[in-house]
């Protein structure tokens, strides 16, 4: 019978065997299974969104602007319809479009009367056609008919189910089809007449009232030359569209209009050039400018390799126009004139972002040791627990090696099960993070208090019951229930919705919803690196245990 003992022993089937008995046997495993899967839940929910966060910032910049940006601000670029030639005309260029970026006030067709709302927008003057081709712009405008699926699931009163494909053809051309007048796509928070419903569409105020697009808005700049500011320029436009660009700021504030128009509202339209000492006398001809080109690379082709190029081809546009036109000073690399990637451009807001990502993975990675902790303070209880168990194993053979590895394999298990578990729990709170914002926001439904309400009560009666008897656990495990159901009935009564995720404050519209897959792995990784760690000590003292007083253990 020894001899089958000793085989027993040595062959590590017995690690398994216990582990298994050891894990199913007690709730105090469980415990340290759930204390780790919070604990790697926690760092993967946290990580993810400000990842989701950092990507979404990268995401919209380079959909919103293209790969590269050449500016020079308020002066212009010259004759920059030969620039973009010159660009398209590289290999490695797919297209490129002009922009005018300036500053405006809108007057708005609301409210009713004379007293009309105005707001400061950022304007934008495109020409629709390239700007599409370089931007998700044609995928931004928000108004346009439903297809079946869609249709399906949108509300009965939502607009769109009356729309026709003219609204789009009328946003990509920048033009009323009515009338044939220039229009002006707005961003969709630019009206405060657009409310956001809990499904994510938009439906304007007064069911439908204060829809944009059937209303005219006045916009007016104040055009910046030599130094000062001119006279203001208004212009009367038709609203033909509004974007969606998921960037709430860039929602709130920007305007798009034809280039021709923006240019003349910030006198950076063709003009006579007159002779200073003569004023009456015209000598040329000033060039119409812009104030930004975007240009996007070709598949496979990275946003840094393209600009290398754009800035030796401006290097040789630069050279051509000071030839061709002496008179007309061309803007200088470094002094004023920008040439930079997407990413270069909002590096000032993508570098801190990184850094708080990386910041917020080392504060939370000190989680991993209150894991180590917690399992190592639940397996010094359980190898107390067990002290004769390890001492007949002892008796009967078992090396120090084999009593360790019981209890580090457990350690390994139960670091598995809390690493997977909180996988799945990150997963569940992460991909349905923007639906429990929303009804965090609402006030909490009456179903939900009156059954924390119930269930309190039965565990009052509970508690009742139980301080009747001889034993003092139930009736305190009852009383901790009924005071933490009765605490959430009182907060569900008192909630009247709390907003979390303020999209004016928080760049976008919407929380981050996807895992971050690299930190999901290292977590989990981590989980069960620190559960074998808090075994360790555990484990040491099970392999130290004398057999000869462990079974005198009482």
């Amino acid at each position: 019978m020894r001899t089958e003992y000793l085989a027993f022993l040595k062959f590590p089937v017995y690690h398994a065997l216990l582990t298994n008995r050891y894990l199913t046997t007690r709730v105090i495993p469980l415990i340290a299974v759930a204390c780790v899967a919070l604990c790697a839940a926690l760092v993967i929910i946290v990580v993810s969104v400000m990842t989701g966060f950092l990507e979404k910032v990268r995401g919209s910049g380079r959909m919103l602007i293209g790969d590269v940006v050449i500016q020079y601000p308020v002066q212009g670029i010259p004759h920059y319809e030969r620039l973009i030639k010159m660009i398209e005309d590289l290999p490695e260029a797919a297209a490129a479009t002009a922009v005018i970026q300036s500053g405006g006030l809108l007057g708005m067709p609301y409210p009713e009367g004379d007293n009309k709302d105005s707001k400061l927008v950022e304007v934008w003057g495109i020409e629709p056609e390239s700007f599409a081709a370089v931007t998700g712009y044609a995928d931004s405008l928000y108004w346009r008919p439903l297809d079946e699926q869609e249709q399906r699931a949108a509300r009965e009163n939502d607009i769109r189910h009356l729309l026709t494909e003219q609204i789009v053809t009328d946003g990509l051309a920048l033009r009323d089809h009515r009338t044939g007048r220039p229009g002006i796509v707005l961003g969709m928070h630019v009206s405060d007449g657009n409310r956001r419903m809990p499904d994510g569409s938009y439906h304007p105020l007064g069911d439908g009232y204060w829809w944009m697009p059937q209303y005219e808005v006045t916009l007016t700049t104040l055009p910046i030359s030599g130094g000062g500011v001119g006279d203001p320029e208004s212009h009367i436009f038709p609203v033909v569209n509004e974007f969606v660009s998921g960037v709430y700021m860039i929602d709130q504030q920007r305007v798009m209009i034809p280039l021709n128009l923006a240019q003349r509202m910030t006198h950076l339209d063709a003009a006579d050039r007159v002779d200073p000492d003569d004023p009456m006398r015209v000598i040329g001809t000033h060039p119409a400018r812009v104030t930004t080109i975007f240009a996007r690379a070709v598949d496979g082709v990275s946003a840094l390799e393209l600009r290398e190029h754009i800035a030796n081809v401006y290097e040789e546009f630069a050279d051509i126009m000071r030839d061709e036109d002496p008179m007309t000073r061309m803007p200088v690399p470094g002094l004023g004139l920008s040439i930079l990637t997407w990413e270069q451009q909002q590096a000032q807001f993508i570098g801190p972002v990184e850094k708080e990502r990386e910041l917020m993975r080392i504060l939370f990675s000190i989680i991993y040791f209150v894991a180590a902790g917690l399992v190592l303070a639940i397996f010094w209880a359980i190898v107390h627990e067990k002290t004769r168990d390890i001492g007949i194993l002892r008796s009967i053979g078992a090396s120090r090696l084999g009593i360790s590895m019981i209890f580090l394999r457990y350690g390994a298990v139960i670091g598995v099960l809390g690493a997977f578990v909180g996988l799945g729990l990150a997963y569940l709170v992460v991909s349905n993070i923007n639906e429990i914002h929303e009804a965090i926001g609402r006030d909490a439904p009456p179903w939900t208090w009156i059954t924390t309400l119930v269930l309190s009560i039965v565990a009052l009666s509970m508690t009742i019951r139980k301080a009747m008897g001889e034993k003092m656990l139930p009736t305190v495990l009852w009383t901790l229930g009924t005071i933490t159901l009765g605490c959430i009935s009182a907060a569900l009564v008192l909630h009247q919705g709390t907003l979390i995720w303020d999209p004016a404050v928080y760049y976008f519209a919407e929380i981050p919803n996807t895992i971050d897959r690299n930190t999901a792995v290292t977590t989990m990784i981590g989980a069960v690196i620190f559960s074998i760690l808090g075994a360790f000590i555990p484990a040491a003292k099970a392999a130290d245990t004398d057999p000869v007083n462990a079974l005198r253990y009482e």
